[in-house]
């Protein structure tokens, strides 16, 4: 990491203010990064959680101050994901193991990215399913994950509110903030369980990610991201979990 003292931090402003415009952590994106730039596997999740935690957190103090927070949309996700986050935190997992885990929950974060976005017709079509009967296992299955490998987990939630039509694109954005800020939270105290393997190297990334969370949750609350940033993203994140993946093979 030392190596990288320069590039690492622009890159993680960059991926923060992206990923916060939609109100994503950038979770995917910082595993993808620290795992090339060959930061120890059991300080990967712990550095991806607090960056996730930092910028997600200004995430769901914007989108609440520009009218697109609906917490009861979101609530039925968190009940079961919080305590299944700390318990993935928590959970020795063997570096193979966790690379396996880790690309596997790059590339479909990367595909889904490369998804388009479902019609209107097919929201109103799925919009009378019951929120808790889908929200509580889905929940369950992504704070497991989230504290695992330190992935917040709202990029695979946000196409499940959009699918079943319990909110709009920012709605989306705002409840996928809460989403990855109290699993991030719940997940990095599970990992802290097993020792704290940062050092003063992550000091300057999580300036990054704070500056660069802050600017991209601002202009999220009033505008639409890009699409084409947005696929270039995850061409970047499906080339690194196969190579991830490749590697644990």
């Amino acid at each position: 990491m030392d190596a990288a003292t320069f590039w690492l931090p622009a890159l993680f402003f960059l991926i923060a203010a992206f990923y916060a415009s939609v109100g994503f952590g950038g979770g995917s994106s910082y595993l993808a990064v620290l795992a090339i730039a060959g930061l120890p596997y059991r300080a990967i999740p712990q550095t991806a959680l607090i960056c996730n935690l930092i910028v997600s957190s200004g995430g769901v103090w914007h989108f609440f101050r520009g009218g697109h927070m609906r917490f009861h949309r979101v609530l039925p996700f968190v009940v079961l994901s919080v305590p299944m986050a700390y318990l993935g935190g928590r959970i020795p997992v063997g570096r193979t193991v966790f690379l396996v885990l880790l690309g596997a929950s790059l590339f479909v974060a990367a595909v889904r990215m490369f998804l388009p976005q479902p019609r209107l017709g097919v929201l109103a079509r799925m919009s009378d399913r019951t929120p808790w009967l889908v929200g509580i296992p889905v929940g369950g299955a992504l704070g497991l994950l989230s504290g695992l490998v330190g992935i917040g987990g709202g990029i695979f939630l946000a196409p499940i509110l959009i699918l079943t039509g319990w909110s709009d694109a920012r709605g989306t954005a705002a409840a996928a903030a809460v989403f990855i800020l109290v699993n991030s939270l719940s997940g990095l105290v599970g990992q802290f369980s097993k020792g704290i393997f940062l050092d003063s190297s992550i000091f300057p990334l999580v300036i990054a990610v704070l500056l660069g969370g802050q600017i991209g949750s601002r202009l999220g609350a009033y505008r639409l991201p890009v699409a084409g940033v947005k696929r270039l993203l995850a061409g970047l994140i499906l080339f690194v979990s196969v190579r991830i993946l490749w590697s644990a093979l």
